[in-house]
């Protein structure tokens, strides 16, 4: 007869997560631990890294663009893009890959802005194509934008207030003093912790002209004078008088954007050139294909895409007798072709996130232009008294030469003479907000 088996003794299970030996435990509140830990996160993530502020840039952007400056690329010849990526990491303390990217979607190339700041040249991939990546950042090469000068007209007249960089080595902006609004003339668009910002981009002629408008009368009906977002992509706004009052004067809303086509009747084709900016063409290709392949749509022979030098293109070739604007309609319905933009204008305001309007963010905009005017003027203004006193310095050892040789002469020690130089000192405060001395 086999020996019965010896029924095993139940173990005490041990504490999982702990090893003997490595520390003590300690028991602590689920909210303690979110307020000591996951906080300063967030508020990093907010603050340095996803919320743009009132000049219109993130800090990653910014300190490349401010790189970018310093090193002469505002006039200078285009140089690799691997060389200002390092440069950047100076500001920046992230990889180049990330830098580069950065910079890649503010190229003329890549199309993603209304008005691109960085002039490119190579191989930058396009905003409407997924599949279509930028070359490695030794391949290509870029400077700064005619436009970008008017983001640092001021920089060196004291306009904004200059920081530590994060190891204390080097100054860097707080803000960029820039000239027109920015934060509404290109789209921006980031996800942070708890909330988030999507800024549609406006046409400059339009947002310049409501801007002067406001400084004349701040009661302004800006509807009036800025008509209607304008995307880098192009389409057809379907207007919504209502939903754009709505993100006009609270910053929220759903602007409907349509793709533009046109129908070549000799080929039976019709011609997709201009699609939202929150779609690609690959995604509406491989939906039509689904709604082609489940027979929804009937009237479609093939579809292929057709973006070259030319731009964007997405071709459909029709069957015979087939209706290419009833077809459209479909394709409106059941695609991106037609999407909305949701519109979330979150900004930094003084540092603190704050969802505003249109009308909004332009008031708070003039202002901090006027300060910025202000600094400058003042910094002018120094300048010029110190001029001025040693002007009149001079004119006083003209009218006695031989007394100033002489004391010259006799004096054993500069300072019994030459008093010591006195720094002006400015308090600073968040953000190039900071009120000038009276």
């Amino acid at each position: 007869m086999a020996p019965k088996k010896r029924r095993a003794t139940p173990q005490k299970a041990a504490m999982s997560g702990y090893i003997k030996g490595a520390g003590e435990v300690v028991s602590q509140a689920i909210v303690d631990t979110l307020e000591g830990n996951y906080m300063p996160y967030a508020m990093s993530v907010i603050m340095s890294r996803a919320i743009p502020e009132i000049d219109g840039f993130k800090p990653s952007h910014r300190k490349l663009l401010y790189t970018m400056y310093k090193m002469g690329l505002l006039t200078g010849a285009r140089q690799k893009s691997s060389k200002i990526a390092g440069s950047t990491m100076a500001l920046n303390p992230h990889g180049d890959a990330a830098i580069y990217d950065t910079m890649v979607r503010m190229t003329v190339a890549y199309e993603a802005l209304l008005h691109p700041y960085v002039d490119s040249k190579g191989s930058f991939g396009k905003a409407y194509s997924r599949d279509t990546q930028a070359a490695a950042s030794r391949y290509t090469e870029a400077k700064l934008a005619p436009i970008a000068a008017e983001l640092f007209r001021d920089i060196d007249s004291d306009a904004i207030d200059m920081i530590d960089n994060f190891d204390n080595t080097m100054k860097e902006p707080s803000l960029l003093p820039v000239t027109f609004p920015t934060i509404l003339c290109n789209s921006n668009t980031g996800i942070a912790v708890g909330m988030a910002s999507a800024i549609c981009s406006f046409n400059l002629n339009e947002l310049i002209e409501t801007t002067i408008q406001l400084l004349k009368n701040p009661k302004h009906d800006i509807s009036s004078t800025l008509l209607a977002p304008d995307f880098p992509g192009g389409g057809q706004i379907l207007y919504n008088k209502d939903e754009l009052q709505k993100v006009y004067h609270t910053g929220r809303g759903s602007i409907k954007v349509r793709a533009r086509y046109t129908y070549d009747k000799d080929a039976n084709c019709i011609d997709i050139t201009q699609i939202p900016p929150t779609t690609t063409c690959e995604q509406i290709i491989e939906k039509v294909i689904d709604l082609v392949k489940t027979g929804k749509i009937k009237e479609i022979s093939d579809i292929r895409d057709e973006q070259g030098l030319h731009g964007l293109r997405v071709t459909i070739d029709l069957k015979r007798n087939a209706d290419p604007d009833k077809l459209m309609q479909k394709l409106y319905k059941f695609t991106t072709l037609e999407d909305s933009f949701a519109c979330n204008f979150n900004v930094l305001i003084d540092g603190s996130p704050r969802v505003l309007g249109v009308d909004g963010i332009l008031d708070e905009w003039i202002r901090f232009r006027m300060n910025c005017v202000e600094r400058r003027t003042r910094f002018t203004l120094e300048k010029k008294k110190d001029r001025l006193h040693l002007l009149e310095g001079l004119q006083k050892i003209l009218l006695d030469i031989d007394k100033a040789i002489k004391i010259i002469r006799e004096t054993e020690e500069e300072a019994d003479v030459v008093p010591p130089h006195q720094p002006r000192v400015y308090p600073q405060t968040h953000g190039g907000y900071r009120k000038s001395p009276p």
